[in-house]
């Protein structure tokens, strides 16, 4: 890790268990993918933002980093302004911010539980459950990082990374909204990556790449925990895409599930990583005069 030193905002808790609210309140003490990446950055030396709608979690989960190491932050990332006083407050205790996890999501299961053995059906998601959803895990990363943007632009470099999930989940009958939100998240995150290329700001995804041990996969799916991946496993790419080796790289996905942490990590990320987005899915559109501008 190039740079220690530099803060870090995160979103806590992406996986929802069922809760009311944008996220839900027992995240954190159920080992999610949030939980264990904020202790993972702080072990490698980062300062970082854990950004909850459940403050109390949030409050815990930095209390046991360390006051030097983490604060919590209210963040609601379905609101706009949540999202910018989130940032101006991890901005406020540490000075500058050098990246930005977008981790925060609903799961299928505040539909209903056993939606891993028996699929959700259209009539079962409400309006409002599909609006939940998008404004939940599409439109909350975009909220986050239009607040975070400007810090970006100042310093001349930053890092998103978008956790998004696998295009089996975006296709797969009865997970949606949930696949349609993330299939959106990872189309702008390969739209952004081409904004942004050169900036010095990288924008990436990073997905667990299999059913992963939180709450988002309930004891109610008949999985064998032992067997799902853990949440730990997201945070070497991240780390990796964090520090200065890797300020080249972006508009890519790595699956953490294929990321071998003994291999050198420009290799591992050769092994585990390819074009966000699946653009050559979009390689030959019908465009008058030929191909649009990239």
């Amino acid at each position: 890790m190039e740079s220690p030193s530099e803060p870090l905002a995160a979103q806590e808790g992406s996986e929802d268990d069922g809760c009311d609210g944008p996220r839900g309140a027992g995240d954190w003490r159920a080992g999610g993918i949030g939980q264990a990446l904020c202790q993972a950055f702080a072990a490698a030396g980062m300062r970082v933002g854990v950004c909850d709608v459940n403050r109390a979690g949030a409050e815990h989960l930095a209390g046991e980093l360390g006051s030097e190491r983490a604060v919590s932050v209210d963040g609601d990332v379905a609101d706009p302004k949540s999202c910018e006083a989130a940032v101006a407050a991890t901005v406020a205790r540490f000075g500058s911010l050098h990246a930005l996890v977008n981790n925060a999501g609903l799961g299928m299961g505040i539909i209903r539980r056993d939606h891993m053995t028996v699929p959700v059906k259209l009539e079962e998601v409400s309006v409002d459950v599909w609006h939940r959803f998008i404004d939940t895990n599409l439109s909350g990363a975009f909220h986050m990082t239009k607040a975070a943007m400007p810090h970006f632009r100042a310093a001349g470099n930053g890092r998103i990374v978008n956790v998004t999930t696998s295009f089996f989940t975006m296709l797969r009958q009865g997970f949606y909204p949930y696949g349609v939100a993330k299939a959106g998240l990872e189309a702008w995150t390969a739209s952004l990556a081409s904004e942004l290329n050169g900036s010095g700001i990288t924008v990436n995804v990073v997905v667990p790449g299999g059913p992963t041990d939180t709450p988002m996969v309930p004891p109610e799916s008949g999985y064998d925990r032992a067997a799902l991946i853990r949440p730990i496993q997201m945070a070497p790419p991240m780390l990796y895409l964090f520090g200065d080796r890797a300020s080249g790289v972006t508009g890519r996905r790595f699956v953490a599930a294929q990321w071998d942490p003994a291999l050198p990590a420009e290799q591992a990320a050769f092994q585990a990583g390819a074009p966000a987005g699946w653009p050559d899915l979009a390689s030959n559109p019908v465009w008058p005069g030929g191909l649009p501008a990239r």
